[in-house]
């Protein structure tokens, strides 16, 4: 039942937190519920459990979604929920990357992309409650990525990073952070003129759609690859601490 997955998906996306009864119902129904709105997410709710123990997610008699005073809560202390563990992942490999562990980030952040399996809630009806979350996992991913290529830059992989960069650009055009590094990667990589031409893409992109030019950041980069020497590509001593995830 879609409206089923849809109500466990707002309690699963925000687990230990309640969503009340209003918040669902807006979810479900938008501005036009039925006047029959709270006994049906009832019934839904009682599916969702029923549907978790099916799958096997609780024993017996226990159920994970939880009925409070204003609403729904899902009680997931001692189960893992990939939304919660991605998250968890990410923070870690920032505090590792923050105290100079790169290695132990780039870990982290493999276990965390393990957890990533396609759009976010891609097969689930959406309302307005679910649309934001969606959003907000995006983010997420979004810096779990940027994550992932400044790892790879502290430990000096730039060839291997380029065609991560290259399709990332494509999908994110307007992400200047990620045309920064395609650019950066290319330039240390001895590939000068690549690195020009990713710049001036960016530059007809942000003109043509925004009316604006690349920041202060990235034309200090484009100078520095016009000023280095074709036969030394990897000296670059462009500091991306000035414009850095970390």
């Amino acid at each position: 039942m879609p409206k089923v997955r849809q109500t466990l998906s707002v309690l699963l996306t925000r687990p230990g937190e309640i969503a009340s009864t209003d918040s669902l119902i807006q979810e479900l129904w938008g501005d036009e519920p039925p006047r029959s709105a709270t006994t049906t997410l009832q019934t839904y709710v009682y599916h969702a459990r029923k549907l978790l123990e099916e799958e096997g997610a609780v024993g017996a008699g226990r159920s994970l979604l939880v009925t409070q005073s204003q609403g729904y809560m899902a009680d997931v202390s001692g189960h893992r929920v990939d939304v919660t563990e991605f998250e968890r992942l990410v923070t870690k490999s920032q505090s590792a990357l923050n105290r100079g562990d790169a290695e132990q980030a780039g870990e982290l952040l493999q276990q965390a992309f393990v957890l990533w399996r396609g759009p976010a809630l891609s097969d689930v009806p959406t309302g307005r409650v679910l649309k934001g979350r969606i959003v907000r996992l995006e983010e997420l991913r979004i810096r779990a990525l940027e994550l992932r290529i400044e790892t790879g830059r502290r430990l000096g992989r730039y060839r291997e990073s380029i065609p991560e960069l290259r399709e990332l650009v494509a999908t994110y055009p307007f992400n200047e952070w990620f045309h920064g590094q395609l650019i950066d990667a290319l330039h240390r990589s001895g590939r000068r003129a690549e690195a020009l031409q990713a710049y001036q893409g960016l530059r007809r992109i942000l003109s043509e759609e925004l009316g604006l030019e690349p920041s202060s950041v990235l034309q200090r980069l484009q100078l520095e690859v016009l000023a280095s020497s074709p036969s030394e590509p990897s000296v670059g001593t462009f500091d991306w601490d000035l414009y850095t995830t970390a």
